[in-house]
């Protein structure tokens, strides 16, 4: 395996994007319009490809998830972007030139770059609940955003407690007449969080979930409980906000902050903690939409490209300063 570059080592590219979701797509398509050289590492399907189809997004209403990556990668074609289907497998920084990835698309595994920006995005980690996993996308749905038009109307169920059942329970609702939410055990909501739910007629069922079934038709199957008041509730589709973790480790690797909910913090131009490494999308903590993350894309690009041209502006004052004997070399080592 060949080692990374060195400071005397000219770039292969501009910038590394590592993820190729809407995020770094977007990214990819902001810096190749700026005539950048481009490394697009195309690390898999999105996070929304199990999912029937993408909502809110301008002018492809309703699209494929797997579609809409297809075009976004179709758009790239008139820029200097090279697209490998490859996660980046490690990253390394070189001191005061750059960044290196290992990755599978190139003889010798590294490329470089003086600019990386990771969209690498976020896992979701699915209650362990049998059958839930097997209906992901279908009748199990992460987005009412996205999910909820298709649903409007229909029995409805939310999946979770304390605050964030809570808020899904309350936002599903503007879709349907008919929700329920469902806490696995114990609620954990607040007298005034039970009032809103009343309010609004959503009743609130604890006991603890063993199973679903049905395809269709999904049907919620309950513990058997003395005090149980159902054994199983009959719905159309089941909304929660699963817990997650980052997609990939090598922002952390490379030193990036992480808050206190494992989201890499950056700045309003997507900046990370590392100088000359931006992250964006949903791997940030930004909102999860399709729509936001491919802004989140744009906003690190521009921000990245802009750092390259003052640092092209420098290098060429600096070159303009050397005395003939250093434009030739005299004297050096």
């Amino acid at each position: 395996m060949s080692r990374p570059g060195n400071a005397a080592t000219r770039h292969d590219y501009d910038a590394i994007v590592v993820g190729a979701g809407p995020a770094g797509l977007n990214a990819a398509l902001t810096l190749g319009g700026a005539t950048r050289r481009v490394l697009l590492l195309d690390g898999g399907p999105p996070r929304n490809a199990k999912a029937q189809a993408a909502h809110g997004v301008l002018t492809r209403d309703g699209i494929l998830p797997t579609q809409l990556k297809t075009i976004g990668l179709e758009d790239l074609g008139p820029y200097d972007v090279t697209v490998v289907q490859s996660p980046a497998r490690e990253a390394r920084v070189l001191e005061g030139v750059g960044f290196a990835i290992r990755h599978d698309g190139v003889a010798g595994g590294w490329s470089t770059a003086p600019r990386l920006l990771f969209a690498t995005g976020v896992r979701d980690l699915l209650p362990a609940v049998p059958g839930l996993r097997e209906r992901w996308g279908k009748t199990v749905h992460h987005c009412p955003y996205c999910d909820g038009w298709p649903n409007r109307d229909a029995r409805l169920a939310v999946l979770g407690s304390h605050q964030e059942g809570h808020h899904l329970a309350l936002s599903v609702r503007a879709w349907s007449d008919h929700v329920t939410l469902l806490t696995d055990g114990p609620d954990e909501l607040t007298p005034e969080q039970r009032d809103d739910l009343r309010r609004v007629g959503i009743p609130v069922v604890t006991s603890p979930i063993r199973r679903l079934t049905g395809e269709t038709d999904l049907r919620v199957h309950f513990a058997r409980q003395e005090k149980s008041p159902r054994e199983a509730l009959c719905v159309d589709a089941l909304f929660l906000n699963p817990s997650q973790r980052q997609n990939s480790r090598l922002p952390e690797a490379l030193g990036c902050e992480l808050d206190e909910k494992n989201r890499v913090v950056v700045n309003e131009h997507g900046m990370t903690s590392v100088r000359g490494v931006w992250a964006a999308g949903d791997m940030t903590g930004a909102p999860q939409y399709v729509m936001s993350a491919a802004a989140s894309g744009l906003i690190a690009a521009v921000s990245l490209n802009t750092t390259l041209i003052h640092q092209a502006v420098r290098e060429r004052g600096a070159a303009f300063h050397k005395s003939p004997d250093e434009e030739a070399g005299v004297g050096e080592a």
